[in-house]
């Protein structure tokens, strides 16, 4: 596979919400990941293995209303990096109140909060990659 090829899948893969790509021409195949430290090239005949990972210990999470991402993006918690966030944990929101930005495709979607209450936990942090139905907040 041409060099220039796989230049050219991973300018689509940042450009797009894709996490994940896998292209194959004849017996050559080539996978593109977001967040795995190095990029598997290999002409293989069988199909690709997948890599076990450990999963890590969860976090304790407080008790309450979990708000999820709607859609897969990159999570940003103020509206630009001299500003302050949204939210904090402790401040109490209102239904309508903007809890945070996602960014998809070049879209910035403000994300509000449907119930009010007191955010007791940020789950996600800032300029992170976040996927659909993915925790971001607790809402108590």
């Amino acid at each position: 596979m041409d060099i220039r090829k796989v230049k050219k899948l991973i300018e689509l893969l940042e450009e797009s919400g894709i996490a994940e790509i896998e292209i194959r021409e004849g017996e050559e195949s080539v996978r593109i990941s977001r967040g795995v430290p190095a990029m598997q090239y290999a002409p293989q005949p069988a199909p690709v293995a997948q890599v076990a990972v450990p999963a890590a210990v969860a976090p304790v999470v407080p008790e309450g209303t979990v708000v999820e991402s709607p859609m897969v993006g990159t999570y940003y918690s103020a509206p630009s990096p001299e500003s302050p966030p949204f939210v904090s944990v402790g401040q109490t929101v209102k239904p309508g109140d903007t809890l945070c930005i996602i960014e998809a495709m070049k879209i910035m979607n403000p994300i509000e909060a449907e119930i009010g209450g007191r955010v007791s936990a940020i789950l996600v942090d800032n300029g992170h990659p976040v996927e659909y139905g993915q925790p971001l907040f607790i809402v108590t």
